[in-house]
């Protein structure tokens, strides 16, 4: 849009000027009918925003500095199509990305609050291998699945320039939620990942590690044990031993650091784009795992089809292997995933999708109320990009 139109659309009547060469408004509707279903609990139909691509609006612009030199910046924010709220799991004005950088010879320098390298999603995601990405849930999405740690704040991210279609990538937290505590209490990312894009063939590798600081304080036993128990997809304790527990309070140390490790590619055949994936994550004392996806894409009548499977293998380890077996859990988990799904555009900014997703878990995870290990999903909407 031209300047003065977008002056006018965000700053009303206001008397702003934008000094940027190029700022753009741009955003993204999706509106879908699901039919989902968990173990152990009733069939669900719902109207949902953003089950393909998360509903939301941004700005953004770039100021030429010469010689090779610009300052640009992103804001976007997520938005419920279905009922016109806010997005539920994040707050703040432009919650999905704040992001103010500078390119130059040197690759690119941006600080804010920004999307993960594994993550998924916004302008420093570099995940790749797996065809729908982080669409469709907990059936479909691939950080849902294996591991991944979303966007975070007070962020500075490094993109080097391109050496024969390889980039390096580096990120850095401060504080993933906030960074007014000493730097020895705040939590703290730290990402790393090369990335290739060449003509048929793209692929990735990033190490990420998230430590534990800020997470301990008092609680009740059993929810500082839960809040352990939480990222592997379930609580173990429940009902009347959880208010038991709870009823004793304890100093919980802070949790350990979290490691990952994510390598992924595609090629396209030109008939089909086939995709691979793998993953393995640990927390020392608390669990390890392996998370596998195979993938691919190819045309069908007019649109796209794509179709993929994942597993995940884990364990339990250290203290939270030693609380399973005394409650008589299984300290090992499994579940496997297939998912199938279809779009075909309407026009250049709009198109019509339809997806299918089913999981099933064993051992530890045979029996959790939980749609990314135990459940299927149905789906299809309409996606309008402007």
């Amino acid at each position: 849009m031209k300047k003065t139109l977008l002056a006018l659309a965000v700053m009303g009547a206001s008397s702003v000027a934008f000094a940027a060469s190029n700022v753009s408004l741009y955003g993204v509707i999706d509106t879908s009918v699901v039919v989902s279903k968990v173990k152990h609990n009733t069939t669900k139909v719902q109207m949902k925003s953003g089950f393909d691509s998360g509903s939301r609006w941004g700005i953004k612009g770039v100021e030429e500095l010469g010689n090779g030199y610009a300052v640009g910046f992103i804001l976007e924010d997520g938005f419920n199509s279905d009922d016109g709220s806010g997005a539920q799991d994040m707050n703040g004005a432009f919650s999905r990305e704040s992001k103010l950088y500078i390119n130059g010879g040197f690759g690119q320098i941006g600080v804010g609050r920004l999307g993960s390298l594994a993550g998924g999603a916004q302008s420093n995601n570099i995940l790749t291998g797996w065809a729908f990405g982080t669409s469709y849930e907990d059936q479909g999405s691939w950080t849902s699945f294996a591991k991944g740690n979303g966007r975070v704040n007070n962020a500075i991210a490094y993109v080097s320039p391109s050496f024969g279609g390889v980039t390096v990538h580096a990120m850095y937290s401060n504080g993933t939620s906030a960074d007014n505590e000493k730097w020895s209490k705040n939590r703290h990312y730290y990402g790393l990942g090369l990335k290739y894009a060449g003509n048929a063939a793209t692929a990735s590798v990033i190490f990420e590690a998230l430590d534990g600081k800020g997470t301990g304080g008092k609680k009740g036993i059993s929810t500082g044990i839960n809040s352990y128990l939480k990222t592997l997809g379930l609580d173990l304790i429940e009902g009347d031993d959880l208010k038991k527990l709870d009823a004793v309070k304890a100093n919980f140390e802070d949790r350990k650091t979290a490691y990952s490790v994510t390598a992924g590619g595609a090629y396209n055949f030109g008939i089909v784009t086939a995709m691979g994936i793998y993953q393995y994550a640990w927390e020392s004392d608390v669990y390890s795992q392996h998370a596998f996806g195979l993938s691919a894409s190819a045309p069908l009548a007019g649109g796209t089809a794509k179709l993929g499977a994942r597993y995940l293998l884990g364990k339990l380890d250290g203290d939270f292997k030693h609380i399973a077996n005394a409650i008589g859990a299984d300290t090992k988990y499994r579940a496997w995933n297939i998912d199938a799904g279809y779009s075909y555009p309407l026009s250049k900014r709009t198109y019509f999708y339809g997806f299918a997703g089913y999981s099933d878990g064993a051992k530890l995870y045979k029996d959790v109320e939980n749609g990314k290990f135990n459940g299927w999903t149905v789906g299809t909407g309409l996606v309008h990009k402007f």
